[in-house]
């Protein structure tokens, strides 16, 4: 049996049902949303301390990732220092900060690619100890760099299936099974509402339809959380437009995202929260709706010291 997540809406008055039935939500005050946060959040305090239910909500809650006190120091170079954050099942996640903030260093982490130096990572509650990116996309962590590390020779469904190809037969006599590929990534593409075609060459693809195979990739491993660097760097306001909604269907079928990118527009147009990283320390980690990009580059470059 195999289950999908779906994504339902409550309008409601009652403020102290929403924990009860809802992971996030939105306050609307005089036609304007006010508040955007975890769904217990939203209580006012008293009843929160009043309302057992309120601290049991928290409990349930069980994020997908959580890192705590998570450093990285390369020789006498310290890269990440005292990190810590969590992230929730379909949530996007923007990481921003100059360069060297330590934003590559922690999804390579978690990716991963390095190994902490001190803290623990932890993932649906247990720990989480990686030494090769393999082990990462065993337990459904996959990551979209920059370049996507596409093969331009190749179609789009050889791409989505590189490394795991589809065979059919028995026994020695097995063959490649490229209908089989083609079908499946096809479906992958529909459910994206991505124009990529199966048969298409990757050297004849779009900005977009490239990130599409390569998110493509990661749907097809059944992925729990995705790392995307840059997504949208070097590419054209259509095909950014393109990307975003991939992060959207993503987001919907309740995979978590974390999103470096350098590009304010994007995050706060697809984000939930936003990270803000400066010289390896974490400074704020707000929800968009109660930040503004004014906010995020003074955090940024230090005119604003951390919130």
């Amino acid at each position: 049996m195999s289950w999908r997540a779906c994504t339902s809406l409550f309008v409601g008055r009652l403020i102290d049902a929403v924990p009860r039935i809802c992971v996030n939500g939105d306050r609307i005050t005089q036609g304007e949303k006010t508040r955007a946060a975890a769904a217990y959040r939203l209580l006012p305090s008293e009843v929160c301390s009043e309302r057992s239910f309120g601290h049991r909500y928290r409990e349930a809650i069980v994020a997908v990732l959580e890192l705590a006190n998570i450093s990285k120091h390369f020789g006498a170079i310290q890269a990440v220092n005292d990190v810590s954050f969590t992230l929730q099942a379909g949530e996007v996640v923007g990481l921003m900060g100059d360069n060297g903030a330590g934003k590559s260093t922690i999804v390579k982490m978690i990716a991963g690619n390095y190994r902490p130096s001190h803290g623990t990572m932890r993932m649906n509650g247990a720990e989480l100890v990686m030494h090769r990116p393999v082990e990462a996309r065993q337990h459904g962590i996959e990551i979209v760099y920059q370049d996507l590390a596409l093969c331009d020779n190749l179609s789009a469904a050889a791409n989505v299936f590189l490394g795991r190809e589809l065979r059919r037969g028995v026994g020695p006599l097995r063959i490649l099974d490229y209908k089989s590929m083609y079908r499946r990534a096809g479906e992958i593409f529909r459910e994206l509402k991505s124009e990529t075609r199966p048969r298409d060459l990757v050297k004849q693809m779009s900005g977009g339809q490239r990130q599409a195979v390569a998110i493509a990739r990661t749907m097809l491993s059944e992925a729990k959380i995705v790392l995307m660097d840059e997504p949208t760097a070097a590419i054209s306001v259509r095909q950014v437009a393109e990307v975003l909604n991939l992060i959207r269907q993503l987001r919907d079928r309740g995979i978590a995202v974390v999103l470096i990118s350098h590009r304010m527009p994007d995050v706060f147009d697809v984000a939930d929260r936003v990270i803000v990283m400066r010289r390896g320390r974490k400074v704020a980690d707000k929800a968009i709706a109660a930040s503004s990009p004014e906010e995020v580059t003074g955090l940024i470059t230090g005119a604003i010291e951390q919130v």
